[in-house]
This record gives structure tokens, C-alpha cells and sequence, in this order.
């Protein structure tokens, strides 16, 4: 009976726990003598602190103590940025984990309080006491980069935290030679992640040991260890970073947050445990959010339908402070993707980091490859449409040609493989795309506004190599490490660094070994989220877990098949060089009925009775992986809208979607992932995006009023795949989970566009909600 699992859908076998609410996350921790935090934010976008007057706070009822940020001097260091992008005049102002002079958000952290429990804590905040002075508020990216807008840092003039160029080729020659050339201004709203479980950390210090552990809801618990080592001062090897389960993170729990800093600074200064857990409320106030950017973009071509040029001008808003990975967001997983899955010869983009009174943006799924094929697919279709060509046959002409083993773009990054126009063609194919023009002809004929967008995208994800990252400024690897340990009776424990949360890597990593030693996939246990017990790991995002942390694995177990050949030889008594294997099993060349299986062998490499002189008992591998390349999954995606022009309501009606991630180890596992981005990317098109008033007051601070994807506003999402291997992966992997998010927002934005196209109208700002529609509609009527 075979064990081999690749490409098959076996069910996720961390669903169970997950989803009858009996596993352990963040909040459910309960340490001995235990007390609670609760933190007093900003009400201000941008405010000088006159006085803090925290004595009523202190003698209320159940009150521990109140910390202000003056008690922090000297014990926390300021919140770290980890990607100094280079070549930028990056400036990284200071970031205290609890505002001393000057707050510059709504939600800045003022002061905590520590109580017996959590009610007493939040209450007594109430009795603090704050003079603030009130400053000028800037919100808009571009406007807080012009000369006269309020300043956020004294010492970043014009807000201006970097700017970064990409170039390649000439673009300006290219559109002074242009016969057509198309110019949009874009804007991709500020975003909030909503995972299930918001924000949570225990901290319990025991001071005579000098040991620090924090519980935390973390996508990273060995770069939060790092971290926190930075920001506290206890050395690294003497704190653990536990994340239990973590209800979801779409980036948002990559980064390193004040509030977790603050809750080991009072668990350090009280000795006694400290635990705080985000309120809903904060969350859309304190945790990161993700994209707010304009971008100024134009693209050249020539009559016969050549793209020969792209520039881009954008202000990518930073929020108050520079988060841990947020300069690398808008430049390196931005910049670079320019070129998308076409020929574009001459690039030219200028981005500026941009300091505003907002919340501060950093990672969210997608994490800059949104936002550039977004661009990129917008100018696709106006530039088609500047030309009268249909914008799938002016795709086709401009795709990169299928190649296996290497593509430069101008943009100086190398793809590892593709075949775009397989995409493209399955995509139209299963779309029926000359049926649907032929309904939509119809439809406009009876004056309705049916639409038809797609688009077709690649991304850099699978991060590392290691070197890069440092060349680009991370301050850190990206490498994965794996630790593969047969027990006796032939079980397999498989430690790693990154740390899964939701997306089924315990399942897909169980089948890598299932794979590569013929083990059963339930014989398999994933261990991770400790620093104390799984072995160092570089993080969970931009779909480089399977792909880095599965190829640690991998390594590692080939590192076991290859131990277990030579004691199977041992055993045998033959060659080593006559010992096949076949899943699981290892057998003399023509005498297959001589065979050892894996468990055969972990049962001896243990007990160590018989074997080889000069083995090492024991059935254990590590690995570490880094990457030679980045990997590039690519994809085509299709929608179908109906916009009703009296009430500018905006109907969702067939979306299809072909991905291409290299292998798949498990379809349905990937189908869903898919399934989740597409529904995340549709939000910020259609529904979803931060509004702020003109003094930085947060108006989308609850969830009556972000509006996020609901599943009666979808229709079924077609999905389907083709298969180009990683040619430098050792799986052929490539990652998947955040395809549909990078698709679908230029795809049903371009859908809406196709939609009012009668109409003249070419541009509304995203989301598109039916009011802004509706207007549009009126608008393009009256003439306007």
C-alpha cells in the first residue's frame, strides 16, 4: 500500500481543535498570581501631552499600578524597524512604546494600567488624567508630502520617511517615442485586518533567574524573541516566545508592537505575571493596516499594441511611525514587481515612505503585490482600450513567453519559470470569454451596464535567499530550519521554525514526509510556535512557509533516507550502492523480498543493537534551507459584474480564477486558500477601506462600519490551476496564499470600469461603494 500523499486532499487534521473551540490561543493562558493590563490611547490624531496626572487611576479599586512612558526610560528601548532599505535616506524616527511628549494617532499609547483583573484595569483608565495640546492633522499621503502639511517628526521634513527608485531601460525615451501612452491616478485604501482572534500577551518574569516568557499571538515567535531581546534588554537565550494557536494574522502579527513591549515591562517590573489582550476597538486603532497608497501612473506603447514604458509617482502612507517591516512593503515586494507578467522594457518608479496621522501600515496578505498589480492592470486595460484592442488578446500579446529556467525583467529580478499565456487561455476558456462578450453586447444593448475585468499576475514570494534580504536591507534571515526525529515504534516528530496559524501547513508539512519517507501522513506530529522546543525560524508570511520551511523539511528528510540506506545495508548485509528504495522501504537490487522499512530501521538506529562501526545511534535530521531564489506563482483571474446604473449597487456575479503555484501538495488545501484571498481581495475594490475625518478621527472604527466580505455578497468562485515547477525549488513549490488577494482587486475594479465604459467614466476611487458609483453615474449623465 502506497503512503505517498502529494496531490492529494486529504483533510486538514488541525481543523478538528480549531473548529469546536477546544485549542489554546493567547487568551486562554492563566498563571498563578496573574494580574491584567489595560492601555489608556490616544483620543487625538496629533497632540502635545501638557500633563499626565495618574493618582485617581492608581487608588481605585483593585489598581496594581499605572505606568506612564517617563517610567519606561531606561528600561525599553524604542520599537524597532527592521528593513533600513538602502539607497533611501530612510529616517527612522523614534518610536517609545508609550508616547512621552507627543501623540500622533488615534490609539498612540498613553499610559498602562495593571489591575486584579481586566474590568478594574479598564475601568481606571478613565481616571486618568491628560492635558494634550492639539496640532494640525495630515492624512493623505500625498498631501502630507507637500511643503505646509502638518509634521509629524521634527527632523523628517515634509513627512518624507524615504524615497526609492526602480528603473530600468529608458522609460522617458520610451514615451517620447510612445504612439499612444495612458496616465490613472490609483488609490488602494488603508485596510484593517480582521482575523478571529485580535491581539493578546502573557508575560510572566522570573526575576532571580533573570528568564523572560511571553505568550503571544504572533506570526513569528522566534523574530519576537529576537525582538523583545532588543526592545527589554534580557538576553535572547534567556526568553521564550510561546504562540499557542493564533486565530489568523494576514500580516498583521509579523510585526513587533508596543503593547506587547509594555506587557513585559510591567510582568518585569511587578514580578508577577501580566497578561493584555486587545479589545475589538483596538484592534482598529492599534493594530497595523495595510496598503494607502496613491499612485501616479502612466504607460507607453506603440499602435501595434507593444507596451514600451511604465512610470509610476507614489506616496505610500507609513501611519505615524515605521513599523518593523513597513519600508520593505512599498519598495522591494512593490518596486520590483513592475513589470508583472509582461515584456516592459523601460521602468522608471520613484516611491515615497510617507509619515500621516494614521495608524502605522505595515504587512497585510499581499503586502505590496496588490498594490502594484493594481497599476500594473489598470494602465493593461486602459492602454488596450486607448488602442481598441480587446484587453485579453492585448494581454496575450504582451505576456512574457512560456520559459523554464530563468526570466530577467527590468525591474533586475529573475522569475523562475512560467507559462503566463496557459493562464490566460484556460482562464478565458473556462470563462467561455467570447460567450460573455456576446451577453455583455446584449446587455448593453438593452442599457444595461455589465462588465467584464481580468487580470493576470505575478509576485515575488517564497523569501529568501538570505543574502538578498540583507543586500535590501532586512535585518535579518530568511532562512528555515527543520528537525525531523523518528521514535522507536516509527513515529515521526518533525519540529520547525515558522509557525503556522490557520492555513493548514501542519497537514501539508505531515505530507512532505509522508512523501519523501513512505511514513503514513497521521504517523507524523508538527511541532511548533515554541522557541524553547522547535529550532530557529525567520517567519510565517509572503507564502514562504511550505516553500522555505518545506524545504528544510525535506532536506532533512532526505538526510534520513540517506542514514537509513547505509544502516539497511548494514542490515542486509550488501553494498550500500545495491540498496534501493521505494516508499519507505529498502531492498538489495533484485531481491525485493529482502527489504527493511523505515520503521524497521528507526527501531534499530534507537535501540542500536546492530549497527554500522562508527554510526551514531538514533533517527534525526535537521536542515537548514535557504533559498536561492524568490518564487514567482503567476495566474489569470476573470470577473463578471452588472452595475445598476439608479442606485449604483454593484453586483458580483461569476468570478473564475487559474493559479499557477508550482507542485501542489495538497489541491484542496490550495483551492481554499484561493477561495479566502479572492473574498479579501474583493473587500478593498467593493467594500472595505479606513475613513478618517479631516481631524484623523477614525469613522470606520467598529464593524457596522468597515464594511468587510460577506459570503451572500459572493457568487461561486470558479478555481482551477496549472502546474509550472519551481525549477530551483527541491518540492518544485512555489506558494499560493496570497494569490487571490493580489488578483482579484484589479480584477473586479477593472470589471466595474468595463461596466460604466458607455458611459465615459474611466476612474472612481476604490472601494467603489454605490454612493461614489451612483455619483459617477450622474456625473458622466449630466455631463460632468
Amino acid at each position: 500500500m502506497t503512503t505517498r500523499s502529494f496531490g492529494s486532499g486529504i483533510r486538514r487534521r488541525e481543523d478538528p481543535r480549531l473548529i469546536t473551540g477546544r485549542a489554546p490561543y493567547t487568551d486562554d493562558i492563566k498563571l498563578p498570581g496573574m494580574v491584567h493590563a489595560a492601555i489608556l490611547r490616544s483620543p487625538h490624531a496629533h497632540a502635545n501631552i501638557k500633563s499626565i496626572d495618574t493618582s485617581a487611576a492608581a487608588s481605585q479599586p483593585g489598581v496594581v499600578a499605572v505606568y506612564t512612558g517617563a517610567d519606561t526610560d531606561g528600561v525599553l528601548a524604542g520599537m524597532p524597524c527592521a528593513w533600513l532599505i538602502p539607497g533611501s535616506d530612510l529616517k527612522t524616527p523614534e518610536h517609545p512604546a508609550i508616547a512621552k511628549d507627543r501623540v500622533r494617532y488615534v490609539g498612540d499609547a498613553v499610559a498602562v494600567v495593571v489591575a486584579g483583573t481586566r474590568y478594574e484595569a479598564e475601568d481606571a483608565l478613565e481616571h486618568i488624567e491628560v492635558e494634550y495640546e492639539t496640532l494640525g492633522v495630515v492624512i493623505n499621503p500625498k498631501a502630507a508630502a507637500q511643503p505646509g502639511a502638518a509634521q509629524l517628526h521634527d527632523d523628517v521634513e515634509n513627512n518624507i520617511a524615504f524615497t526609492w527608485a526602480v528603473a530600468g531601460g529608458d522609460a522617458d525615451a520610451a514615451f517620447a517615442a510612445a504612439d499612444v501612452t495612458v496616465s490613472d491616478t490609483i488609490t488602494l485604501p488603508r485596510l484593517i485586518a480582521n482575523p478571529m482572534e485580535p491581539r493578546s500577551a502573557v508575560a510572566s518574569y522570573m526575576a532571580a533567574m533573570g528568564e523572560l516568557t511571553l505568550w503571544s499571538t504572533s506570526q513569528n515567535p522566534h523574530i519576537a524573541r529576537f525582538l523583545t531581546s532588543v526592545v527589554t534588554g534580557v538576553p535572547e537565550h534567556k526568553i521564550r516566545v510561546i504562540a499557542p494557536e493564533v486565530g489568523g494574522g494576514f500580516g498583521s502579527k509579523i510585526p513587533y508592537y508596543p503593547d506587547e513591549a509594555i506587557t513585559a515591562f510591567c510582568a518585569m517590573k511587578l514580578g508577577v505575571p501580566v497578561k493584555w489582550t486587545e479589545t475589538r476597538s483596538e484592534n482598529y486603532l492599534a493594530t497595523t493596516q495595510g496598503r494607502d497608497h496613491v499612485e501616479e501612473v502612466e504607460m507607453a506603447a506603440t499602435s501595434d499594441g507593444t507596451i514600451t514604458g511604465l512610470r509610476t509617482t507614489v506616496y505610500a502612507g507609513m501611519g505615524a511611525y515605521l513599523s518593523t517591516a513597513a519600508p520593505g512593503v512599498p519598495t522591494i515586494l512593490h518596486g520590483l514587481m513592475y513589470s508583472g507578467a509582461y515584456n516592459i522594457p523601460n521602468i522608471s518608479g520613484t516611491i515615497y515612505g510617507v509619515f500621516n496621522n494614521g495608524t502605522p501600515v505595515d504587512a497585510y496578505r499581499g503586502a505590496g503585490r496588490p498594490e502594484a498589480t493594481t497599476l500594473i492592470e489598470r494602465l493593461v486595460d486602459l492602454t488596450a482600450a486607448a488602442l481598441d484592442m480587446d484587453p485579453a488578446e492585448f494581454r496575450r500579446k504582451n505576456l512574457i513567453p512560456k520559459f523554464e529556467n530563468g526570466h530577467d525583467v527590468a525591474t533586475g529580478i529573475i522569475y523562475d519559470s512560467g507559462d503566463y499565456e496557459l493562464t490566460l487561455n484556460t482562464c478565458l476558456a473556462n470563462a467561455d470569454y467570447d460567450g460573455l462578450r456576446a451577453v455583455q453586447a446584449a446587455a448593453r444593448a438593452e442599457g444595461r451596464l455589465v462588465g467584464i475585468g481580468m487580470a493576470t499576475w505575478v509576485e515575488i514570494c517564497g523569501l529568501g535567499p538570505s543574502q538578498v534580504a540583507g543586500a535590501v536591507g532586512f535585518q535579518g534571515g530568511l532562512w528555515e530550519s527543520a528537525i525531523v526525529r523518528f521514535h522507536p515504534t516509527g513515529k515521526v516528530n518533525v519540529m520547525v521554525g515558522s509557525s503556522p496559524h490557520g492555513q493548514g501547513e501542519e497537514t501539508t508539512f505531515a505530507q512532505i514526509v509522508s512523501e519523501e519517507l513512505g511514513v503514513p501522513v497521521e504517523d507524523v506530529e508538527i511541532i511548533h510556535g515554541d522557541t524553547d522546543n522547535t529550532p530557529m525560524g525567520w517567519g510565517t508570511y509572503g507564502s514562504r512557509t511550505t516553500v522555505v520551511s518545506g524545504g528544510a523539511i525535506a532536506f532533512a528528510s532526505r538526510k534520513i533516507k540517506e542514514k537509513s540506506k547505509e544502516l539497511a545495508a548494514h542490515l542486509l548485509e550488501a553494498a550500500v550502492e545495491d540498496i534501493e528504495y521505494d516508499d519507505g522501504r529498502f531492498f538489495v537490487r533484485g531481491s525485493d523480498d529482502q527489504a527493511k522499512t523505515i520503521q524497521d530501521i528507526a527501531l534499530m538506529a534507537n535501540v542500536a543493537w546492530n549497527m554500522p562501526e562508527g554510526m551514531e545511534p538514533g533517527l534525526e535530521a535537521s536542515a537548514f534551507y535557504d533559498p536561492p531564489n524568490f518564487t514567482y506563482p503567476f495566474g489569470t483571474h476573470l470577473a463578471v459584474v452588472e452595475v445598476n446604473a439608479e442606485t449604483g449597487h454593484i453586483d458580483l456575479q461569476n468570478y473564475w480564477a487559474v493559479d499557477d503555484c508550482g507542485v501542489q501538495i495538497n489541491p484542496m488545501i490550495v483551492e481554499g486558500q484561493v477561495h479566502g484571498g479572492v473574498v479579501q481581495g474583493v473587500g478593498p475594490a467593493l467594500w472595505e477601506g479606513v475613513v478618517y475625518d479631516d481631524n484623523g478621527q477614525p469613522l470606520t472604527g467598529t464593524m457596522q462600519d468597515y464594511a468587510l466580505p460577506r459570503a451572500d455578497l459572493l457568487p461561486d468562485i470558479n478555481v482551477a490551476s496549472t502546474t509550472t515547477p519551481s525549477p530551483h525549488h527541491p518540492l518544485g513549490l512555489k506558494g499560493v496564499g496570497e494569490a487571490g488577494t493580489i488578483a482579484a482587486t484589479p480584477t473586479v475594479y477593472n470589471a466595474v470600469m468595463d461596466a460604466l465604459r458607455p458611459l465615459g467614466v474611466n476612474r472612481v476611487d476604490m472601494p467603489l461603494t454605490p454612493e461614489k458609483v451612483w455619483r459617477a453615474i450622474n456625473d458622466a449623465k449630466n455631463g460632468g
